[in-house]
């Protein structure tokens, strides 16, 4: 019997055949993978990436469907299911304690809190393989946003400096029970190898990336005056005047580490 979606949970299930097969092609899960599925729900996606791997483990916090879960999947493969809030668990942990060096996850992410589990998933992201979701288009449209577009903000730059984004392909809402008042849209997200990363120190990009996108139609001089006066703007090679939808990711590395000779 199909499970009830509950609004508390976010719940929308997939069910149309065409784009669960779509996603699966564009995983391409292979046995030596160590997959890790985000809020499986009913198994829609999860029983196929199971028969394809052979194993899985999925992180639900809905209780009530855990037993169809593992019921349904029984006969497929080794299904392991957490049951936690996954922004508390600790994916590199995970990683190392099962003697793996990076895992695979994928997800038709809760749209509510998409970006709190994709900042998190990119914490541990020296863990992970890539990452392959379902979100809201329009969060999938930030993600891969190029400065000076309408809708490039934080969310684009902080991604793109951990991973390389890739929209994939669109999905309509009559393709979940109950449909979404959206349209949503799937995107491949792989870490940048660690040799390939950016210096800066995080905690200072994080504060001058939030801080320019605050008030983002002041210009850096104005909405970076409480970290950075506009002769540290210009060491950085940035030109004060500029707003900063107009900055590339990288022109805020630069702003992160003039910013840390300061502190």
């Amino acid at each position: 019997m199909s499970a009830r979606p509950k609004k508390s949970f976010g719940q929308h299930f997939l069910h149309d055949r065409h784009y669960i097969d779509s996603i699966v092609r564009a995983i391409a899960p292979r046995r030596e993978d160590f997959l890790v599925e985000i809020g499986p729900g009913e198994g829609a996606l999860t029983l196929p990436l199971l028969a394809a791997a052979g194993k899985l483990t999925a992180i639900e916090l809905d209780t009530e469907l855990i037993p169809g879960l593992r019921e349904r999947a029984a006969s497929v493969g080794e299904l392991h299911v957490v049951h936690a809030d996954v922004l508390k668990v600790d994916f590199s942990a995970m990683a190392h304690s099962h003697g793996v060096p990076r895992l695979r996850l994928a997800g038709n992410l809760p749209y509510y809190i998409s970006s709190p589990i994709l900042f998190h998933c990119v914490e541990h992201a020296p863990a992970i393989q890539d990452m392959h979701f379902m979100l809201q288009k329009e969060v999938v449209e930030r993600m891969a946003a190029a400065p000076g577009s309408k809708v490039y903000g934080r969310l684009s730059v902080m991604l793109q400096l951990a991973c390389q984004v890739e929209p994939l392909f669109d999905v309509p809402p009559e393709a979940f029970r109950p449909p979404p008042k959206v349209e949503s849209a799937v995107v491949r997200l792989q870490p940048i190898p660690r040799h390939e990363l950016h210096d800066a120190r995080p905690e200072h990009l994080y504060a001058v990336v939030k801080a320019a996108f605050g008030q983002r139609r002041k210009t850096l001089a104005n909405a970076l005056r409480q970290l950075l006066d506009s002769e540290a703007i210009r060491r950085a090679d940035v030109d004060p005047r500029a707003r900063a939808e107009m900055l590339a990711p990288a022109d805020f590395v630069r702003l992160a580490k003039v910013y840390s000779s300061l502190a």
